[in-house]
């Protein structure tokens, strides 16, 4: 794309992950054209994430129509392996149909994407948006590191946590770290995640996900305490594998090497706006605090901001109305789990977790608790 000051187009989105392609592929359904979407990469791409999707993510794919042509490339997940910090353990199950799944992120972004294409946005990859542009106290578009620049109505700030251009100077953020690795031949109970709850790890977790039948990732999510020395990420892995995962990563092949990444999280989505610009899924904070989940409320939030921009474009809505409604329809979707997630990080430094698996082995109620586990 060629920069040009003349040219303005409808919609500009910053960041081509579930966040920024459920927006376009939904501002297409809305008949919002016009619409252009930037990354910093090219596609296929490989993207560090556990890549779980919960009940609430497949119901999303569904709403995008994407999800036919996403659960054939995934995992089927119908229960859990929970070990407590006092070492019970327990296995869920849910039953035959499947809870949630497990899709590579590159797969997951790659057909998130071509449905966005399929319904008329344009991508232009290799695009590093690091300013945005202003006219008149409203932004009006972005700027590549190159100088390239794309003109637009609205822009819709999506490229995830280590995005600021066009942010609030000023918005409190908790950030969870993650690091994982993947492996083959590792023996696994089939169609069950494992979430291992540590006190080395407290109030985080670590999981092992199977992304196929002889494939699993494997990680840890955990945050460094204000004002004490910050944990070294590998170490602190190492410890949890040589701890949890040492006898059945034996004779396992790594096939990736570790990667690590930060989430960021706050559980009340604020300042998701400012004249001319909207901001979706982990750039405005709407990642979950006990679970680190990210894909679910960036496709959601994706969705509501497609529904805004379509307010104000089409419908002729106050642009400002438009926006405030935005912000209340995430606070409406995400506040009130993002609130419990909050409890369940208190309650996670305590024995609580035994409690549950102790009930859980009750008859009629195992079943319910994998399910509200993976609703989670």
């Amino acid at each position: 794309m060629s920069a040009s000051k003349d040219k303005r187009v409808n919609v500009v989105i910053v960041g081509a992950g579930p966040a920024g392609t459920a927006c376009a592929a939904h501002l297409g359904t809305l008949s919002v054209g016009d619409v252009v979407l930037t990354d910093r990469h090219d596609f296929p791409r490989d993207k560090t994430c556990g890549s779980g999707l919960s009940p609430k993510g497949i119901k999303t794919l569904r709403d995008l129509g994407v999800w036919h042509e996403i659960e054939p490339h995934s995992y089927p997940i119908t229960g859990i392996r929970l070990v407590t910090q006092s070492g019970e353990e327990s296995y869920m199950s849910a039953g035959t149909a499947a809870e949630a799944v497990v899709c590579e992120r590159r797969v997951l972004d790659h057909k998130l994407l071509l449905k966005a294409l399929s319904r008329g946005a344009v991508f232009v990859p290799d695009f590093n948006a690091t300013d945005v542009l202003t006219e008149n106290g409203r932004v009006a578009g972005v700027r590549s590191s190159d100088g390239v620049e794309v003109r637009a109505k609205i822009v819709v700030i999506a490229g995830g946590a280590h995005c600021r251009i066009g942010q609030p100077e000023a918005r409190p953020r908790q950030v969870i770290q993650a690091i994982m690795g993947w492996w083959s031949g590792v023996s696994f109970r089939e169609g069950h995640v494992e979430m291992i709850f540590d006190e080395m790890l407290a109030p985080y977790y670590g999981w092992l996900f199977p992304e196929g039948p002889d494939r699993v990732n494997i990680g840890i999510t955990y945050e460094d305490t204000p004002g004490a020395p910050k944990h070294n990420a590998r170490e602190l892995f190492q410890r949890f594998l040589d701890k949890h995962y040492k006898a059945r990563l034996a004779d396992a092949k790594a096939t990736k090497p570790w990667k690590g990444h930060p989430i960021v999280w706050n559980a009340a989505p604020s300042k998701l706006t400012r004249p001319g610009a909207i901001i979706v899924g982990e750039a405005g904070l709407m990642t979950h605090p006990a679970t680190a989940e990210g894909i679910y409320q960036g496709m959601r939030s994706g969705m509501l901001a497609a529904e805004a921009i379509a307010d104000t474009l089409r419908f002729g809505v106050d642009e400002a109305v438009a926006f405030r409604d935005y912000e209340r329809a995430c606070n409406k979707a995400f506040r009130g789990s993002f609130v419990a997630g909050v409890v369940f990080r208190k309650l996670m430094r305590t024995r609580a977790l035994d409690w549950v698996l102790r009930a859980s082995k009750s008859p009629g109620v195992e079943s319910v608790t994998a399910k509200l586990l993976a609703a989670i």
